[in-house]
This record gives structure tokens, sequence and C-alpha cells, in this order.
């Protein structure tokens, strides 16, 4: 866990995908980020995001970068966070207890937008909730799953102790609550389930 005298570094898995917005929502609430390319960079962070994009690509780009397994050895205790292929690619981790449909809310063309009702420190909050291409939880596969928000009674934000992931793209909003709340959950230590 980050040390309580300094400010937190969150790193931002950069070879695929929204990076970049998650780096201006991170920017927006003064926290310190890092595009994460190489192993090595993983050693410089308290937290990690996995963003959305394409999680075949990515999959394949963190083989190649031999990323994989400084992946796993950095999920052992420091949260990650993700956004849809982010958590496509966290189930692959071993990261979360769910089973997964790729796509399950239809391609591209289905891609919609709409207000969720999600649990965060202080109560429920509704946000705007972008689903492009997003996989949908088939199965929470362990009590140790905590849902935090659901879309037509199926879970699409979750946590399982330190790490958070969404279906949708809260990084494609100008709301920065999902984020702050990933910041704040591991600030104070909070570990759900």
């Amino acid at each position: 866990m980050p040390h309580a005298d300094r400010n937190l570094t969150i790193g931002i898995l950069a070879l695929q995908g929204a990076f970049a917005r998650h780096q201006q929502i991170m920017d927006t609430l003064g926290v310190d980020t890092l595009q994460v390319r190489r192993p090595s960079e993983l050693e410089l962070c308290d937290g990690l995001i996995l963003p959305g994009g394409e999680s075949t690509t990515m999959t394949h780009l963190l083989q190649a970068e031999g990323m994989w397994p400084a992946l796993e050895q950095f999920a052992k205790d420091k949260p990650v966070f993700g956004t849809c292929a982010g958590m496509i690619l966290m189930t692959q981790l071993g990261l979360l207890d769910i089973a997964i449909e790729r796509n399950g809310y239809g391609r591209q063309i289905h891609s919609f937008s709409t207000s969720l009702s999600i649990s965060l420190s202080g109560g429920c909050k509704e946000i705007e909730a972008l689903f492009i291409r997003a996989p949908r939880i088939t199965k929470v596969e362990s009590a140790k799953i905590d849902v935090l928000g659901k879309y037509q009674d199926e879970p699409v934000f979750i946590q399982q102790g330190y790490h958070l992931a969404t279906t949708f793209h809260p990084e494609l909003t100008d709301d920065p609550r999902v984020h702050r709340y990933f910041c704040d959950t591991f600030r104070k230590g909070v570990r759900r389930a």
C-alpha cells in the first residue's frame, strides 16, 4: 500500500486504448500519473488503471512486452482498476472472481449511454455510463465481489478487495467520481469483501 507521507502515483497502462482519457481525469483530481509501457515502470506505481480498448490486442501487446508476469506480481498487493477491456484483462489475470461475455451488450453499433445508480463512499450516486462493446458479467463467482452498480439488474461496477472494475467507460465522461473512489479506497485502506 502507498505510504501516507507521499503523493500517490497511479500507473495507466499505455499500450493501447483510452489511456489518455484516464490520465486527464486523474489530472483533474490532482493525482500523479505515469504512462506504463514497460514492466520496470510498474515499480514506480502505487496503483494501476487498465483502460478500455481491444482486449485481444492488449493481451498480445502485454505478452510481447513481457508485462504479463509483472502485472500478476503487481496486482498481488497493489490495487488495479479496469474499465471495459481492462476488466477483461483483470479476469484473465485472476483478479476478479467473475465470468464474463465479451461484447455482451452488443457490437459497436449497439453502444449506448445510460444513467446508473452506484454505491460510493457516502451513499448512492447517479452517474452517466457509456457502454461501448462492453463485456457482460454473466456470473459473480465469489462472495468476495461487492457489486457497486447494476444495469438492468446485472452487475456493471464491482470491487474485489482493492481491485475495482467497470464494464462501462467512466473515463469518457467528465465525471471523476469513479476514479476518485478508486484513489480514496486504497488511500484509506478500505478493502471490501
